[in-house]
């Protein structure tokens, strides 16, 4: 499988380690961009089916661990959900990944979370919280199986594109919920789960920055004034755990995400209808697009991936242990908003 080069660089054992000393130098928020002069190459990206093939391979692995599909595509592609529930009265995460399907770094890190799950390295953990993955929820968008035109897309192999076969904006149709993968979304998680949790992760442009320094990424809670303060006070608690497993790192550097407050998004809507407390994680950089200040080139995605699989490993680790509840938010009152560095 041609991801395995991908991965190869960024084991685990190097991806959950306290220090950051073997990241390359480069692996950092100041990462490289696409500037016209590097090929973006999507043949390192796992398909679709080569998921698919991971979660099957690691469901037949882990005792733990069930595979469900919970609906398909606009073009029949099985969507996957990826379950951990040892005790139902244990609280609950939902890790959503891909909605937009040129936003893929996510997708990889989440598979990188499934296997970490199956090994020692997490006893203990699944104990104390039940896990839900959704590790590609626009297969369609991912794989360039769409009803309008592709042309202007920098990547070469594969096209990925945000909308979804229809043309559709999956993270638009949280009250409408027009779109089948929406609906299998709300039907057979969100309606069938008791979710106590949500981290929608996604990838933004390359050139945000907090403080001069551009972003790595950066997080929001919901924002519309309809979510209850106890969700927002529980969702400002889940983003503190993440600010503090990345921003200190050295390779890591975090903004406040500029969002607005409709909840036809995930990160709102979700927070109203369910009352589940929800955060938005916009990795930097996407995988592919018509604008070149969007795609970063994959000399970043070792970080990328890490960034994904650290902030997995450690809201996991915090609601399980129950410190999440105590965690202190007071970053939310200094962390600046993010801000786009001015084109040179």
């Amino acid at each position: 499988m041609k991801i395995s080069k991908t991965v190869a660089s960024v084991s685990l054992a190097a991806l959950l380690a306290s220090g950051a000393a073997a990241v390359p130098a480069h692996a950092v928020g100041e990462g490289p961009n696409y500037g016209g002069n590097e090929t973006i190459n999507t043949s390192i990206l796992r398909t679709y089916d080569e998921m698919v093939a991971e979660l099957k391979k690691q469901d037949a692995k882990q005792t733990a661990m069930e595979l469900e599909v919970i609906g398909q595509s606009v073009k029949g592609r099985d969507l996957y959900l990826a379950k951990y529930i040892s005790n139902p009265n244990n609280p609950t995460i939902l890790y959503l990944t891909q909605q937009h399907g040129n936003e893929q770094l996510t997708t990889e890190g989440a598979l990188e979370f499934v296997k970490h799950l199956g090994t020692g390295k997490t006893k203990g953990v699944l104990d104390g919280v039940n896990i839900l993955i959704v590790p590609m929820l626009n297969p369609d968008g991912a794989m360039g199986d769409v009803d309008f035109p592709l042309e202007g897309y920098i990547a070469s192999g594969r096209t990925l594109t945000r909308a979804n076969a229809t043309g559709t904006d999956l993270n638009r149709d949280h009250v409408a919920k027009i779109q089948p993968e929406t609906q299998a979304l709300h039907n057979n998680v969100m309606r069938a789960y008791d979710i106590d949790y949500m981290i929608d992760l996604h990838h933004q442009g390359t050139q945000s920055e907090r403080d001069g320094k551009l972003v790595s990424g950066s997080i929001l809670y919901p924002t519309t004034p309809n979510a209850s303060p106890e969700v927002v006070e529980g969702s400002k608690q889940l983003g503190a755990v993440v600010f503090n497993a990345i921003d200190p790192t050295g390779w890591g550097h975090l903004g406040r995400y500029v969002g607005g407050s409709a909840e036809t998004i995930s990160r709102n809507g979700i927070a109203v209808e369910y009352g589940i407390s929800t955060l938005l994680f916009e990795m930097r950089g996407m995988s592919d697009n018509t604008n070149p200040s969007a795609v970063l080139g994959q000399k970043s995605n070792g970080y990328l991936i890490k960034q994904t699989v650290a902030t997995l490993d450690a809201t996991a680790r915090a609601i399980a242990d129950r410190s999440i509840e105590s965690t202190d938010t007071s970053i939310w009152d200094t962390l600046a908003e993010q801000t786009t560095r001015p084109s040179e």
